[in-house]
Formats: C-alpha cells, sequence, structure tokens
C-alpha cells in the first residue's frame, strides 16, 4: 500500500538504535522526523510542526513528560497527539493521569511490528482528517484505496465513532457500507448484503473511495461489530488463501 507520506510523525528516542529501528518501521507509512532527545525534538518542531509525536518517557535533560507540558504551553503546538513509550511501572505511576492528547502509551519492552500497527491507526485516522479539511464539497471525502486500504478506513471510522455512508468503486462494481457511531451497521454490493458484502470488498486490493458524512444507516444487516467483523473477514482471506496454496502442491504433484 502506498505510504501516507501527507501524515508527518516525530519520532524521539536518545537511543539510537531503538530511533533508527521506529524510523525504518514507520517510514512506509508517514513522512517521519526523527529526534535524538527532548531538546532536539523542539528545535525539530519549531523548524517543521508534526502531526503525531512518538516519543520515551525516560531521557536525559528533558524528558518526554517535559516535552508534552511544553508543547501543551504553546498555542500553536497544543494540539499535536502523543504516543508515549514507557515501562508499565512509568506508565503508571506518571502517565496515566494525562488524558489529553494522548493516543496510546506503549509498555517497553514492545515488538516493532506491534507498535507500528498501533500507531499507523492514528496516521490514518489523522490521514482521513487531512482528506476531510481539503473535501471539495462540504462533508464529503474522497480517495484511493491504494492510500488507504478498506480495512484501514473502516479501523480508522470505528476509532473515530464516526457516523458515514463509505462508498467504494472497483471496475465496475459498487460496495455501499453505513457506519453508526463507528459501527458498520449495514452493506451492499450488487444483491449480495450484510456481512457477505463486506466479507468480498474486503478483498479488493484497489479502487476509489468515497466518505459521505452527510449519510447514515437507515437499517441494520450486521450484527456483528466493526473489530469482530474485519476479524472476520480476515480470518476468510487467510483461510482462502491456505486452501488455494494447497491446491497448488496438490496439482504440482
Amino acid at each position: 500500500m502506498t505510504a501516507t507520506k501527507d501524515v508527518k510523525v516525530l519520532v524521539v528516542d536518545d537511543n539510537a538504535l531503538v530511533l533508527d529501528l521506529l524510523t525504518k518501521g514507520l517510514s512506509p507509512h508517514c513522512e517521519v522526523l526523527a529526534a535524538a532527545d527532548g531538546a532536539d525534538a523542539l528545535l525539530k518542531i519549531v523548524d517543521e510542526l508534526p502531526d503525531l509525536i512518538v516519543c520515551d518517557y525516560r531521557m536525559p535533560g528533558l524528558d518526554g513528560r517535559q516535552l508534552y507540558d511544553k508543547l501543551r504551553a504553546r498555542k500553536q503546538t497544543r494540539q499535536i497527539p502523543f504516543i508515549f513509550l514507557a515501562s508499565r511501572a512509568d506508565v503508571e505511576e506518571k502517565l496515566r493521569p494525562i488524558v489529553e492528547g494522548v493516543e496510546e502509551f506503549v509498555v517497553k519492552p514492545f515488538f516493532l511490528k506491534d507498535l507500528v500497527r498501533r500507531t499507523k491507526k492514528v496516521i490514518d485516522r489523522l490521514h482521513l482528517e487531512k482528506l476531510q479539511n481539503r473535501a471539495v464539497r462540504p462533508g464529503v471525502i474522497q480517495g484511493r484505496l491504494e492510500e488507504m486500504s478498506i480495512l484501514d478506513l473502516m479501523q480508522s471510522l470505528e476509532m473515530g465513532q464516526k457516523s458515514c455512508q463509505l462508498t467504494i468503486r472497483n471496475g465496475g462494481e459498487t460496495c455501499e457500507l453505513f457506519f453508526s457511531g463507528g459501527q458498520c451497521a449495514d452493506a451492499k454490493l450488487g444483491r449480495t448484503e450484510g456481512e457477505e458484502a463486506v466479507f468480498q470488498v474486503v478483498r479488493w486490493p484497489a479502487g476509489e473511495f468515497e466518505i459521505n458524512f452527510n449519510s447514515a444507516a437507515t437499517r441494520s444487516t450486521i450484527s456483528r461489530s466493526t473489530t469482530g467483523l474485519l476479524m472476520e473477514a480476515l480470518r476468510l482471506v487467510d483461510e482462502g488463501q491456505r486452501d488455494g496454496s494447497k491446491e497448488g502442491v496438490e496439482a504440482a504433484s
């Protein structure tokens, strides 16, 4: 999938190895800026405002909490969301009381894949917000699945608790999905409706999407939560790939 390069993420960590790993892990999904400590981060932010900050808590000099407090005190930076990397004890004792502007607390040690997955959800939401701000029509945003996959779109709408109509077009086919408070309540793909329509459309690798926040669900054909729906869709895709691989092996033998 094409990286969401219109979202800038500043990664702050005094451990050079961790900083390099985070930068490489996130770079396929956004524009990454790197800072070696809190003071370096302040200089980078003055030069170029990021959309999101992924920050280690314990750093020499200006630590993650002090950086957060300084940015919240400034009008031009107080809205920048944070993801904190910290030990479980530091999260519970020092950081948990912080609510405003903090997207995630990632407990150390962590798997890079897990951190990238959690950060990407925030990146996708920020990307949607940027698309909405650039909308030609009020309340309607458009894009391509090469920018955001159907899974990313649905996860972002669930995270934002959005009510809207998501229309996906691929060739001559059109699928309409309706969300209420972030939950996918209804879907229609030709004569196919409900969960089966979702299971089919998540396989589309390319196409165009349109999100209309002026339209909402008028009926319910789906009982699962959006998360449950996506988990089942991924299970079916994985099952289909395994079956296809098995058939290929049998044909070759």
